[in-house]
């Protein structure tokens, strides 16, 4: 089975949102699939001694201009949140909640529910209330997966996760990560893409055999 490619997110970031909605197409047009992995990045800054872009001194006011240049850019809704910044665990927990008890499919619909809900209507994701009304229409019992989502074994999974993640290497929002290769943030899916196309170009290069015959690189079933 081709590997996966794993892309790491935060629901508070920006830019983690805007390759929210591109990742599974890119993916897709390669042959591969995306696992989905929610992170806190108030945890992995804990490591880092990094912040929040937004708060930081000149560097703040440059990157809320260019959350909409880059939406504008690559013709992707958005509208400055005015709940923000805010706490995105329990909306973490719940994706691990869904993908556990509903699959990645359900989970995956749901976290772009989420990022949309931020990041296009500004509703406050970090009300249980309003993860509810996220679920419902994704055949999801919200009650069942707020109560989820709080149990000591998604809060034990969620941290288990992070911790795995900064083992990877990784640092931030959105981080992909293809065959062991790691690509830090929007502005490097052009990369991601060719990365993609390069690894597939090499999988279906014919091997020139003895006496003329081409044997392809990829393994045939038995």
């Amino acid at each position: 089975m081709t590997a996966p490619i794993d892309f790491y997110f935060d629901f508070s970031s920006p830019y983690g949102y805007f390759a929210s909605t591109r990742i599974d197409e890119i993916a897709q047009k390669y042959g591969r699939y995306v696992a989905w992995h929610p992170i806190l990045l108030g945890v992995v800054f804990k490591t880092t001694g990094s912040s929040p872009l937004p708060s930081i001194p000149l560097k703040g006011e440059y990157c809320w201009r260019d959350f909409e240049r880059t939406a504008e850019f690559h013709h992707i809704d958005y509208k400055r949140p005015t709940h923000f910044p805010l706490p995105t665990q329990h909306a973490a927990r719940a994706v691990l909640w869904l993908q556990n008890h509903h699959g990645a499919d359900v989970a995956t619909a749901f976290a772009k529910a989420v990022y949309r809900a931020l990041f296009v209507d500004d509703l406050n994701i970090a009300e249980p209330a309003e993860l509810a009304k996220l679920a419902e229409p994704l055949g999801v019992d919200p009650i069942a997966m707020n109560e989820g989502a709080t149990s000591y074994q998604i809060k034990d999974q969620l941290k288990a996760e992070i911790e795995v993640a900064m083992a990877k290497g990784v640092f931030g929002s959105p981080f992909v990560i293809i065959d062991g290769e790691p690509f830090w943030g929007f502005d490097r899916f052009e990369q991601v893409e060719q990365h993609l196309k390069s690894r597939r170009q090499t999988a279906q290069t014919p091997l020139r055999a003895v006496g003329g015959n081409d044997i392809t690189k990829e393994k045939k079933p038995a």
